[in-house]
């Protein structure tokens, strides 16, 4: 279970929060982790009780009937339909090998505790069952940090999207990334963020809600634009303002 050492928050504001692991150990050890996780991003953001199994038994039941369609327009509109009722906003995300960013706009009240509550507790049962483990997967308390204005909200997009350069440049952040070229071909080829889905790809389009996100950038093409950007730089953002672990 995780839980925030932040009281409280307010519906219609916007938090980025980080999920790390007990002892820093790994929580993805090959794609079907990462896919399990990126299902539970967008089963458990639904105020009803969500069984996981069960959905996608129903989904299963509605593919065999739905492909039999012969309107490919119905059979996507048909496979991923299952009812929801969302809790937060996801606006943007990031699976790391040993922690989670989120950037998570709350939209019912206690959204976000509920959330990160189901989401927590999912993937661990999920994890601990498949590697035969038990006790914590996730430290007790996630850290949130409110956004507070525009500005500090495209600082935490574009670091949430650049956390995955520190995979293949670990020490980036002091010293800097010796292949600008090579770091943005990764992250354009990093496959477990929601900055494919911003660029255009189609990565994972029903997890994250991107309408919000777009009007503030004005142009998705700036999306590339400033995190190439960043890297060039090397920006240094204080911890003051934003929360950069």
């Amino acid at each position: 279970m995780a839980t925030s050492k932040q009281r409280e928050f307010f519906n219609g504001e916007i938090y980025h929060i980080v999920l790390r692991s007990v002892e820093g150990i790994k929580i993805f050890k090959d794609d079907s982790d990462y896919y399990r996780a990126i299902f539970g991003l967008y089963e458990f953001n639904n105020d009803h009780p969500v069984n996981i199994w069960k959905n996608r038994k129903k989904r299963k039941a509605k593919q065999q009937v739905v492909l039999g369609s012969t309107s490919p327009n119905l059979i996507s509109k048909n496979l991923f339909s299952l009812k929801r009722d969302r809790i937060v906003e996801i606006l943007a995300f990031c699976l790391m090998p040993n922690h989670i960013h989120l950037l998570l706009r709350q939209i019912k009240d206690q959204g976000i505790t509920k959330f990160m509550r189901k989401f927590g507790t999912g993937y661990a049962m999920y994890f601990n069952k498949k590697y035969d483990r038990k006790g914590h997967l996730f430290q007790s308390n996630f850290v949130s940090v409110h956004i507070k204005n525009e500005a500090q909200l495209s600082v935490v997009f574009n670091y949430i999207h650049l956390n995955p350069v520190s995979i293949i440049f670990p020490h980036y952040k002091e010293k800097g990334i010796a292949d600008v070229e090579k770091a943005m071909s990764f992250l354009e080829s990093y496959k477990w963020s929601s900055l494919l889905d911003y660029l255009g790809q189609k990565n994972f389009p029903s997890v994250t809600q991107r309408d919000f996100m777009l009007e503030v950038i004005s142009d998705p093409k700036l999306v590339r634009e400033e995190i190439l950007s960043w890297l060039k730089q090397k920006k240094e953002v204080k911890e003051t303002e934003v929360l950069l672990e």
